[in-house]
């Protein structure tokens, strides 16, 4: 699976963010790195489900971006980073010419690929970005990076509200949840580097700060079914990054990650999304 090798690779390359468009890795006022997360991992369930890939090549499936989503039972809204979708009866006389595409996404991105990786999406078929109809897999992407002790609650709020507005507005859609964690010793924070000459760097107690994030998001509700709310798959991603604009962001693989076949670990989640899609879409 490529995800995780995308975005570390992709977040190393600085990018104008904020609003002075300085060049950071990360910016708390950019939802960069959110979206090359979603778009890896869309290119890793084309990768995983054939269903999937037949459903895109007879254009049964498309994407959405930032879509607001309206639940059923409350009325409540909530714009999901990225969603699977069945295309709205509009779609094709309102797709932009040309169309916006997964390829043609990597590239407004900036997203770094190996050519291995550029040969595997060029082999896929290509998925099209439609007006929204009936929602088949919402992804949110949520990332703590600094003040881990301080964005605990904010943190689990955002993302638990994300599932419960997927399921009330369709008990079969798939929520899919990505947290990305920092657990780095030091960073550099564009809140507080703010057309400073010398730079001023947090310093995190590692790993106690990344554990404390991480703890809060395995608190979040899971679900095995059709029934009832909770995420239905689950990745807690854990980096390094220091936010210097030179130091290569890296994967890290032992503790505190969650380790191989762990429910949290992110192959065993896109597996098994892969799989509730097979399970759940067949007959579309």
């Amino acid at each position: 699976m490529d995800a995780l090798d995308i975005l570390v690779r992709t977040l190393s390359v600085p990018a104008p963010m904020g609003p002075s468009r300085t060049l950071w890795q990360y910016h708390p006022q950019s939802d960069r790195h959110s979206k090359i997360a979603c778009w890896g991992v869309l290119f890793d369930l084309l990768q995983t489900s054939a269903l999937l890939r037949s459903h895109v090549a007879a254009d049964k499936v498309n994407f959405g971006v930032n879509h607001k989503m309206q639940d059923f039972e409350h009325n409540k809204t909530k714009r999901l980073d990225l969603v699977l979708c069945r295309p709205g009866e509009d779609a094709p006389a309102h797709r932009p010419a040309p169309p916006v595409t997964l390829s043609s996404l990597a590239a407004d991105l900036g997203i770094e690929l190996t050519t291995r990786q550029q040969a595997t999406l060029a082999a896929l078929p290509a998925i099209n970005r439609a007006p929204v109809g009936a929602v088949l897999v919402a992804l949110e992407a949520k990332a703590t990076m600094t003040e881990h002790s301080k964005a605990g609650p904010r943190l689990y709020d955002e993302l638990n509200s994300s599932h419960q507005i997927v399921h009330a507005s369709s008990n079969r859609a798939l929520s899919v949840g990505f947290f990305m964690v920092n657990a780095a010793d030091r960073f550099l924070s564009p809140n507080r580097n703010k057309g400073l000459a010398r730079p001023v760097v947090t310093v995190h107690r590692q790993p106690n700060a990344a554990e404390h994030s991480i703890n809060v998001v395995k608190g979040l509700p899971r679900r095995s079914g059709f029934s009832g709310t909770g995420y239905d798959g689950l990745a807690i991603v854990v980096i390094d990054m220091v936010n210097d604009g030179k130091t290569p962001v890296t994967l890290v693989t032992g503790p505190p990650a969650p380790p191989p076949g762990d429910i949290f670990n992110y192959d065993a989640m896109l597996t098994r999304v892969a799989n509730e899609y097979d399970a759940a879409f067949a007959g579309i």
